[in-house]
């Protein structure tokens, strides 16, 4: 084979037609050779002596020519063991065995990643943050459960076999947890992929087949489909900074994600800005604030309607914050209004573990109920919660089954549930095809009013000369929000004459209590429509008020009125 000193820079296995680079940081003085391998061979083909370099520091390169790259696996002996290649591409085969000292050993080897995928000129959508609706899913569990029938079930493919599914929900963007290779049988099942790993190398057991062409073709179908890619790499205080800048840097240039989900404790995102590469790549994180307020407000306690105004108003986008409810740390959206308390017995820990503080109520029943009092109450607080998800200002994140009613039966915290209470269960969509209908609807509804989803957070004055400002806020009396804290209920008014006229009125009802809510006078033989309610579902025929002044509502009851 033909060699050469090759470059020190990328790190890992870098193919160019058909020479690969190879470059690997070793400490100083220790000797380092690579091994190469015809794919399912045993023992090297080849090896090479990795010398210093004087100038690049600890990285030692080679550059060797291969006639059938994609034959060949390699693998690294430094000081006599086995090398472990953060920066590799694509894992190959990792061999555990007993050594003469009694310790165990691992023999790493890593495939040479192939790069003549044909992007056919794709590239990142860059989707305003303001019409973006995202959707949560862990990639194995999405569609691992039989009742998902695809073919490739907890694959790469199999979220490209669900792809109608996410389009006719009216989704734009979808947002992974960890997708590299990582261990999965720590001291418990690792299911959810924290903790370290091969950041640079698509996870093999998420493929129906070669992982690196498949994640790739996931990219560019969700793109052609008009959805975007958000990435989590939560990394950890392990992770050199370098490294984790390389690694974003990677996934933006060679897999064309939209974004990442990554720990400001680690990355700040402003300063991520600055980063050529990652100038226009959006960097999000997350942030239980909206959470846990929204939460509190659903279930009805005290106090909380200063800070509802805020989170409903506030955008948070430019510093990467979007909204939730519900996220795999926690709760599903069913559990959420199904249980008090967490029953995280089966993770083995004596239900120790999983976040103590869930802001739940189960609607008058631990658990499943036959109660229809006790049903009912639940579809309601499910739609409600919807309601202030999907109504707020900021850019919203769905997790995927909360729309069908998804349960893992009050296990908040199934990081290590590689099973069916993890899994997605798509055998409810029949049954909870009222609520589906309802958030598919609610979508289409936030789409169609730029009022719900402005291009700059509202003010509250009247910026317009109109005599009314763009956000106003409600109680029984008109113009005066009731922010006492007894309060659990608020009006707000939402008004715009940048493209003709339009006006919304939403009444939040939190109370166990109907409510009165005066209704801001209309002019111009404008009047209030009911267009959603947490009663009746979105509307496809409004109906007019019997009375231009106010409107009561049931108990937690959310409302959208219209001005027509």
């Amino acid at each position: 084979m033909k060699t050469s000193v090759g470059y020190p820079l990328p790190q890992g296995c870098t193919l160019t037609g058909k020479t690969a680079n190879f470059s690997i940081a070793v400490p100083e003085g220790k000797t380092c050779e690579l091994l190469l391998y015809r794919r399912g061979h045993e023992a090297p083909s080849d090896r090479f002596l990795m010398e210093e370099d004087p100038v690049a520091g600890n990285l030692r390169h080679i550059a060797v020519a291969l006639e059938r790259p994609e034959r060949y696996e390699y693998g690294y002996l430094i000081e006599g063991r086995s090398g472990k290649d953060v920066y590799c591409r694509e894992l190959g085969q990792v061999k555990s065995e007993e050594v003469g000292d009694g310790k165990g050993h691992e023999e790493y080897r890593y495939r040479i990643a192939s790069d003549t995928f044909d992007w056919e000129g794709d590239a990142p959508l860059r989707i305003p943050p303001h019409e973006v609706v995202a959707y949560s899913i862990h990639v194995r569990g999405f569609t691992k459960h039989a009742s998902s029938r695809v073919k490739k079930k907890g694959t790469f493919a199999g979220i490209m076999e669900k792809l109608p599914y996410l389009q006719e929900l009216g989704i734009n963007q979808l947002h992974c947890m960890p997708v590299y290779e990582f261990d999965d049988n720590l001291r418990y099942k690792n299911y959810w992929g924290y903790g370290e790993g091969y950041f640079f190398a698509p996870k093999r057991a998420y493929a129906s087949g070669d992982a690196v062409s498949e994640m790739k073709e996931l990219v560019k179908t969700l793109h052609k489909a008009g959805i975007e890619l958000v990435i989590e790499m939560p990394f950890t205080g392990e992770t050199p900074l370098g490294r984790m800048i390389d690694c974003l840097r990677f996934w933006v240039l060679e897999y064309h994600v939209d974004g990442f989900l990554i720990n400001p404790a680690l990355l700040s995102p402003g300063n991520l800005k600055n980063d050529p590469v990652l100038a226009r790549t959006k960097l999000l994180y997350k942030d239980d604030y909206f959470q846990n307020t929204m939460r509190r407000f659903l279930k009805g306690d005290e106090g909380m309607v200063q800070e509802v105004i805020w989170q409903l108003r506030c955008l948070g986008s430019a510093e990467g914050r979007f909204n939730y409810i519900t996220s795999q740390n926690g709760f599903t959206l069913r559990d959420l209004v199904s249980y008090d308390g967490k029953h995280n017995e089966a993770n083995g820990e004596n239900n120790q573990d999983g976040p103590v503080y869930n802001y739940s109520w189960n609607c008058g029943a631990e658990g499943p109920s036959r109660k229809s009092a006790v049903q009912k109450l639940r579809l309601r607080q499910s739609r409600n919660a919807y309601m202030l998800l999907l109504l707020a200002q900021g850019m919203p994140c769905l997790l995927a089954g909360d729309e069908f009613g998804n349960t893992q039966k009050g296990n908040n915290n199934v990081y290590c549930q590689d099973n069916p209470t993890a899994w997605l269960d798509f055998g409810r969509l029949p049954k909870e095809k009222e609520l589906h209908d309802f958030v598919r609807d609610l979508i289409r509804f936030r789409k169609e009013h730029s009022l719900l989803h402005p291009v700059r957070e509202m003010s509250g004055m009247d910026q317009t000369s109109c005599g009314v400002p763009d956000v106003s806020y409600h109680g029984e009396s008109a113009w005066r929000a009731q922010t006492e804290v007894a309060s659990r209920q608020l009006g707000v008014f939402y008004h715009d004459t940048a493209k003709g006229e339009e006006n919304l009125f939403v009444a939040y009802n939190m109370h166990w209590l109907p409510h009165s809510f005066a209704l801001p006078t209309l002019h111009g033989g404008l009047q209030w429509h009911v267009c959603v309610s947490t009663d009746e579902g979105v509307l496809k025929e409004t109906l007019p008020v019997t009375s231009r002044r106010a409107i009561e509502l049931p108990p937690r009851t959310i409302m959208v009125l219209k001005g027509k």
